[in-house]
């Protein structure tokens, strides 16, 4: 669904002043929508706060979220390169702002892994001119030309609604067994946190006032094979 910037100023700024936001809490893969958490790392933030959002440009939370450094028991999928996911979300975005996914190759076993390798964009979501498409679930690719592997597969979504104030991420990571990948070194690549800078203008960018029609999403280029 697509909304005009306009038209949603009110509505943003009315929802961001309640403690409710939204978080990717579930993973479709070969068709099957899996259970709330299912191979989707659950973050710790307390329970009335459990979808907010990270603010810190510098913290290792940007990664995958408050707690997500860790495994947790979280299960790990195998799927094959050049299949497709989706992130679901407990309701739809509802903050003005694009919406990327991540990957970066963990060294062994994702369950062990905590994300403190590269990591290289394979999709982005931004704007439309002055429309942004704010969903309940995004889908998007496993590239087939990655090398097999385990990793963290991670999605954000940016909240830039309140110009001015910090940019919020909505964070998850998924983790991932691909298999009968190739062998192309995704690039470019970049560490998080340090892949975000205070004066992007991807941040900076002030989405009522024509920002919307030249913006940069911030972070890496896309990868693509």
């Amino acid at each position: 669904m697509k909304f005009n910037v306009f038209s949603l100023l009110a509505a943003s700024l009315a929802v961001d002043s309640v403690a409710g936001h939204y978080i990717f809490q579930q993973f479709t893969a070969g068709g099957t929508k899996f259970p709330t958490w299912k191979y989707i790392r659950r973050n710790t933030n307390p329970s009335w706060l459990q979808n907010g959002p990270v603010t810190d440009l510098a913290s290792k939370d940007l990664r995958c979220n408050v707690g997500g450094l860790v495994s947790n028991g979280t299960e790990t999928i195998t799927m094959k390169a050049g299949d497709d996911f989706t992130f679901s979300l407990d309701t739809a975005v509802y903050h003005i702002g694009p919406t990327s996914v991540y990957m970066s190759k963990a060294p062994g076993a994702a369950t062990d892994y905590d994300g403190s390798g590269p990591w290289f964009k394979i999709y982005d979501w931004g704007p439309s001119g002055s429309s942004w498409t704010l969903k309940a679930a995004y889908t998007s690719t496993i590239p087939k030309c990655i090398p097999a592997g385990e990793y963290l597969l991670r999605i954000q979504q940016l909240g830039i609604h309140n110009p001015g104030a910090p940019p919020q991420f909505y964070i998850s990571c998924a983790q991932v067994k691909v298999t009968g990948g190739g062998s192309t070194t995704p690039s470019p690549t970049v560490s998080i946190p340090g892949a975000f800078k205070a004066n992007d203008p991807g941040y900076t960018a002030n989405v009522y006032n024509g920002g919307s029609g030249s913006y940069v999403v911030p972070g890496p280029k896309v990868f693509t094979c």
